[in-house]
């Protein structure tokens, strides 16, 4: 079975999605064999490079009044807690522009392919940065805090500092980018089954489950 995880990092609701399906996978067990893969989605790609309040810029962009995403954002932290995510709301006070980390997260799944290992440097990355982003409270677009938290995921630090300076990887991410939202992708995270089965948000590790069950059961649906 294989998965596409389309996700941003600076997206609360893909940790939460990523540790849900997590916890599904570890339930199926081995009698469901997967491979996961993650896509590139930007939710802000023309941010600038100063980044910009994260209250306020969700306020702007989703005409919602302050106060309302002061108790939404608890309710994410809520949520991470139940699946087992972190979220330090008063760390991440700034939001910032993703797209060099997913150059950085095609280049773990390049490396993946190579060492026949399929999701393992990038789950590894993808968790880190997640990490750095809503649990440290890092800026996800500085090539200092990318190689340090690739480093943490067991990768090469010089090898990630070269593919971020040499801008390697960029076509491949914006080719990514534009396919899935040429097929219909506006939000994340989204869970492509197989190329043709579709779960949206970060849902519950049940829904997870019994989704997974029951396309394993039936393969051909």
């Amino acid at each position: 079975m294989k998965i596409d995880f389309v996700s941003d990092v600076s997206c609360p609701w893909c940790a939460i999605g990523l540790t849900s399906l997590e916890t599904a996978l570890e339930r199926l067990g081995p009698e469901v064999p997967v491979t996961l893969h993650f896509q590139p989605f930007e939710l802000n790609p023309g941010m600038a490079p100063e980044g910009e309040d994260t209250t306020e810029h969700i306020a702007r962009k989703y005409g919602m009044p302050e106060d309302q995403v002061v108790k939404n954002r608890e309710a994410i932290r809520q949520r991470g807690a139940a699946v087992g995510f972190t979220f330090n709301m008063d760390k991440r006070s700034r939001i910032y522009n993703t797209f060099d980390a997913h150059r950085l997260l095609h280049w773990a799944e390049v490396l993946d392919a190579e060492q026949g290992n399929p999701g393992v440097n990038a789950l590894a990355l993808k968790h880190a940065f997640l990490k750095a982003y809503f649990t440290d409270g890092q800026d996800p677009s500085a090539h200092d805090i990318l190689v340090r938290y690739a480093v943490e995921a067991g990768l090469d630090g010089e090898q990630a500092r070269e593919v971020l300076a040499s801008g390697r990887y960029a076509d491949e991410v914006r080719e990514r980018e534009q396919y899935y939202q040429e097929r219909g992708i506006h939000s994340v995270p989204s869970i492509i089954i197989d190329d043709k089965h579709l779960i949206q948000g970060g849902q519950p590790p049940e829904v997870f489950e019994q989704a997974l069950r029951q396309l394993a059961a039936n393969p051909a649906a």
